[in-house]
């Protein structure tokens, strides 16, 4: 890299709009969307879409609540121009959706453009033509007014064709975009756009789209938005006009340009799926909707079953999504860091309790609204804490440890996690949790248990295996469990110790048990240990768990 890219690049002139009104503004709807991933996402791809592969994603963009759709550049390609006159001839539009097509400004596209589209009910012609100084300079070789020119000669070649359409009940809407709008003097792209609009004539009852697409990312966010104010503001007949968006994301400010397009002034959006594109990727369609919809507002695109569209996605493209792509990532709901999985944790149960508004810490929305399980929220590797190993093993096993045996347990099974370098998942965790609590056997081995009461007074005899070797013990208490204590101290041998915290529960999941009881002892030296214990009978299990602690303890 240059010591000074100074002599090799220079920063981008803002626009001068002392009166910007934008940064005041408050998006308070969706705009209208236009998904443009059977296009402007199809030509990306190393292998483009083949026609059942563009019918199956145009099927699903449909289900989302797409009602614009960029289904090709008909005049590119045999497979382009065939996949228009299949979607046609099969009836596979509903009457609801428009299909838009983009062209160039010659002749022989625009001609076969128009002959894709014959019997389609609802259509958007889409031609463009490159306005930038660079574009001017290098490309073309052609001055301000010559480019003002193949503009005009291109609308004038589009209106002059619209009849064949027209007259057999398809109803067209126009679309113009000065490509590489962003890098394009706001003068001149004015200029150019009024151009086409004086040849297409729209008015307030039949407008025309006007396309101002960030073709490449060359300013800042705010200086995109100012453009688009600009434009809005300065242009003639404003309310002819749909003034549309299509970002880039070059500088990886994509959603950024667009959100802050949207308060300067916009109304419709272009983009892809997960922002598939050339380059860095077009806008991300999902991340502007979501970001609508996490505010309260219905974005008019429904990603319930977001991994069905991934899938989709996937097959259809060969590209994947990041683990990390907002709100579509496999990872974007999910917590590693202990302290992060406690909040969360603290939060769901809160939000389950009241119903109120979601504020649930670190999670933007809830991952039920778009398909995902509360599982995949929170996952244990060596950063987790108590937080994240109690989640799991109550979420996917309906274990609900004791608030300070998950202190005792998860650094347990923290160290565990750390030793073997990798995520666990919520069955290892229960391997740990039995290996550590329900299998502990030495120095004692429960083999037969019974106790009765007569009067309050509680005796209990019982067998057991001590180190190897089978011996009836046994004792007496107010209860079972203090019988059973008092067996195991007097008659077994065990150290001194007292039972501090008794808790049972049905296990709703699993086979090893129907009842689980969790037992704290206190040993004789004021240590405080935890014992766990299974089994179809709850007392049976309480004094497994008294075991369990006992030899924990030992």
């Amino acid at each position: 890299m240059l010591k000074n890219p100074s002599v090799k690049y220079q920063r981008f002139d803002p626009v001068s709009l002392p009166n910007r009104r934008w940064p005041s503004q408050t998006i308070t709807k969706a705009p209208i969307w236009c998904s443009v991933d059977l296009r402007d996402g199809n030509q990306a791809l190393a292998v483009p879409m083949n026609v059942s592969q563009k019918l199956d994603m145009f099927d699903a963009l449909v289900k989302c609540g797409f009602k614009e759709i960029e289904v090709g550049f008909p005049s590119a390609s045999n497979t382009e121009f065939s996949f228009n006159r299949r979607l046609i001839e099969e009836n596979r539009i509903p009457d609801d959706v428009t299909i838009q097509c983009l062209v160039q400004a010659r002749e022989d596209l625009i001609e076969k453009t128009v002959q894709s589209l014959i019997g389609a009910k609802k259509v958007i012609i889409h031609m463009y033509n490159s306005t930038s100084p660079a574009q001017r300079k290098y490309v073309f070789g052609k001055s301000k007014e010559e480019i003002i020119a193949v503009a005009v000669k291109g609308a004038q070649m589009i209106k002059d064709r619209l009849h064949r359409l027209t007259e057999g009940g398809t109803h067209v809407t126009l679309q113009y975009s000065p490509e590489s709008f962003s890098a394009t003097e706001v003068e001149f792209a004015k200029e150019i756009s009024e151009a086409v609009m004086d040849v297409w004539q729209p008015t307030p009852q039949h407008k025309m789209i006007l396309n101002l697409p960030d073709t490449v990312e060359v300013c800042m966010p705010n200086v995109y938005a100012d453009q688009i104010e600009w434009i809005c503001t300065n242009i003639k007949n404003r309310e002819s006009l749909i003034v549309s968006l299509h970002t880039h994301n070059d500088r990886g400010t994509g959603t950024a340009a667009t959100e802050l397009g949207l308060l300067a002034g916009a109304d419709r959006v272009e983009g892809t799926l997960f922002g598939n594109g050339e380059r860095t990727g077009n806008l991300d369609i999902v991340q502007v909707a979501m970001n609508l919809y996490m505010h309260g507002m219905d974005p008019k695109l429904d990603f319930s079953d977001m991994n069905g569209l991934i899938q989709m996605y996937e097959r259809t493209t060969g590209m994947t999504v990041p683990p990390r792509q907002p709100y579509a990532g496999e990872l974007v709901f999910t917590a590693f860091s202990g302290s992060h999985q406690d909040a969360i944790k603290k939060g769901l149960s809160g939000y389950e309790q009241h119903n109120t508004i979601w504020d649930v810490p670190y999670l933007t929305i809830d991952p039920n609204d778009i398909g995902r399980e509360y599982r995949e929220v929170i996952r244990v590797n060596s950063q987790s804490g108590k937080g994240g190993v109690a989640y799991l093993l109550e979420s996917e096993f309906g274990i609900e440890l004791p608030k300070d045996m998950q202190r005792e347990f998860g650094p347990i099974a923290n160290d565990i996690v750390d030793s073997l370098g990798r995520e666990v998942s919520g069955a290892e965790l229960k391997q740990m949790f039995w290996k550590e609590y329900i299998e502990r056997e030495t120095p004692f081995q429960l083999y037969h248990f019974h106790a009765d009461g007569v009067d309050g007074v509680f005796t209990c005899r019982c067998s057991l295996v001590i180190n190897g070797k089978e011996r009836g013990v046994t004792g007496k208490g107010n209860g079972p469990i203090a019988a059973f204590a008092d067996a195991l101290i007097t008659d077994a041998g065990a150290p001194s110790f007292e039972v501090t915290t008794y808790r049972e529960q049905s296990l709703s999941s699993g086979t090893e048990a129907a009842a689980l009881a969790f037992i704290q002892i206190k040993t004789a030296t004021g240590k405080l240990i935890w014992g766990a214990g299974t089994d179809t009978n709850i007392e049976l299990a309480s004094i497994k768990a008294v075991l369990s602690a006992v030899n924990r303890a030992g």
